[in-house]
């Protein structure tokens, strides 16, 4: 039992759909300036969990082929869970997503089963389509700060928009990162990827220089004078370590270990919009 729930956290990826339940709260902070209620923040964290969570486990089922050889030790391609395990699980995890959006209303519904419905489009076609693939993924994570402000009834707000961009920015570097470390299992499926198509270094330049963008635009909101100080120092730090983990990514020896630096990019923009959330709050 404990080696069956420790396959299904691996096929979950918990960190990934923790921040996206996290963009989703920071979404509604910005739109209301502040905290709002506790059952709506709680059902916008879930609600953006279990989506990210069904799209990281579908994803794994329609990656089988490739996953075999760039990543045979994940739970799927290794044996640990089955096919047919796969498909449930990411049903289950759907399901609960698009409940906890009908909770609240009828437009963070809908706007839930549209994210839904792209990823699985992306998961079972699109990949393959390069940048638009890539493109497509990181549009869905930044949908997380749009679904945070629609559930709290507004997308006026300009600085939710700065978020949002960070965070289409961000995903879309990680996903032109992470197709220069699958490059073997990419070839085998005929991606079209900037990797595979211009070459590993130029992928990962490429990369680079949107991360230099994103810690410019960063910046923003203090500039604005949208938030003060309190944001400033956890947003240095943020930066900071970004820049850090991509100059790692960069003289990555292996795969694998490009794979590590990638999600510790990823852990350090839920640093970010933690701070970001303090920042409004303070």
């Amino acid at each position: 039992m404990r080696g069956k729930i420790d396959s299904i956290v691996g096929l979950v990826k918990p960190e990934l759909p923790i921040i996206a339940g996290v963009c989703v709260i920071a979404g509604q902070v910005i739109t209301v300036a502040g905290l709002p209620s506790l059952t709506t923040v709680v059902y916008g964290f879930l609600a953006g969990f279990f989506l990210s969570a069904s799209a990281m486990v579908s994803n794994d089922y329609f990656d089988i082929e490739v996953d075999r050889v760039d990543k045979p030790h994940r739970p799927f391609p290794s044996g640990r869970v089955s096919g047919r395990e796969v498909l449930a699980i990411a049903t289950v995890l759907a399901a609960l997503g698009i409940v906890m959006a009908a909770f609240l209303g009828l437009t963070p519904l809908a706007f839930a089963a549209i994210i839904l419905l792209m990823g699985l489009l992306y998961n079972w076609r699109l990949k393959e389509s390069g940048l638009a693939g890539n493109m497509i993924v990181a549009f869905s994570v930044a949908s997380t700060f749009l679904f945070g402000g629609i559930s709290v009834s507004g997308l006026n707000e300009p600085l939710i928009w700065v978020f949002a961009s960070i965070a289409f920015l961000f995903n879309l570097a990680a996903e032109i990162s992470s197709g220069s470390m699958d490059m073997e299992g990419d070839r085998l499926r005929g991606s079209k990827s900037i990797a595979i198509v211009h070459g590993k270094e130029f992928a990962l330049r490429t990369a680079g220089v949107l991360t230099l963008v994103i810690v410019m635009i960063t910046f923003v909101p203090i500039a604005a004078g949208w938030l003060g100080l309190a944001y400033a120092l956890p947003v240095l730090v943020a930066d900071l370590m970004l820049i850090l983990y991509y100059r790692r990514l960069l003289s990555s020896s292996t795969p694998d270990q490009g794979r590590k630096e990638i999600r510790n990019m990823y852990l350090v923009m839920t640093v970010l919009v933690l701070g970001f959330i303090i920042g409004i709050l303070l």
